[in-house]
């Protein structure tokens, strides 16, 4: 086995325990598919685990998930089924590319925005996974329901996705129409799932950025 391989090994281990074995057969699928992505270089570890715990956490929920999964040309990370409910998760680890040092910040707005505003009208319900110790910068006009969104919030959501994803560029209806429904903070230490409002997760990575910026300060 390499790295990769021992690693999922490792994370099976821990996400067996309450399944059942139909559950379990469902997540050894899902192990699967990953694996073999991996042999084409097309997953990378830290992804990887993430997407593992939160299928974990969909399957005891009732869904039947898809991982690394095309949907209408579009390639989501987590696609789940249950009854006549549809669900798209991504997972956000935080990684910018070496290209991006110089403007991080900038660069994640954009991807997160594209990421809600581009996904989100594939299925009933849109949701973002992240760590706990990565706080996403999500724009505040993508928080609100999309009836209380304003047209200069449409348009700078627009220009603020433009700089980086042109193919093919966000449309203004779709930006109007984005919805973004709950987190999912993944625990992958202890193999577990938080599901929480996207209110309160705002609410708490300003409260985190404010702490940071006192102990900055008072150092």
């Amino acid at each position: 086995m390499d790295d990769f391989e021992r690693d999922i090994e490792s994370i099976m281990e821990k996400l067996r325990g309450d399944l059942n074995d139909l559950e379990y057969s469902r997540l050894l699928r899902l192990r699967d598919r990953l694996l073999m992505l991996h042999k084409r270089n097309m997953v990378k570890i830290n992804h990887s685990v993430m997407e593992l715990v939160c299928a974990k956490y969909l399957i005891k929920r009732g869904f039947r998930v898809e991982i690394e999964y095309t949907l209408n040309g579009v390639s989501c990370d987590i696609y789940a089924i249950k009854g006549l409910g549809t669900l798209i998760v991504e997972v956000e680890t935080g990684f910018v590319p070496p290209e991006h040092a110089l403007d991080p910040q900038r660069y994640l707005r954009a991807r997160i925005a594209s990421k809600i505003i581009r996904y989100s009208s594939y299925a009933n319900k849109f949701c973002l996974a992240t760590p706990p110790h990565y706080i996403m910068p999500i724009p505040r006009a993508l928080l609100k329901p999309p009836r209380y969104r304003t047209e200069v919030e449409v348009e700078t959501l627009k220009r603020l996705c433009d700089l980086y994803y042109t193919k093919p560029p966000v449309t203004l209806e779709e930006v109007r129409n984005a919805r973004l429904h709950s987190i999912y903070v993944i625990d992958v230490d202890e193999a577990s799932v938080m599901e929480m409002d996207v209110e309160v997760y705002a609410d708490r990575g300003l409260w985190d950025v404010s702490a940071l910026r006192w102990v900055m300060e008072n150092l």
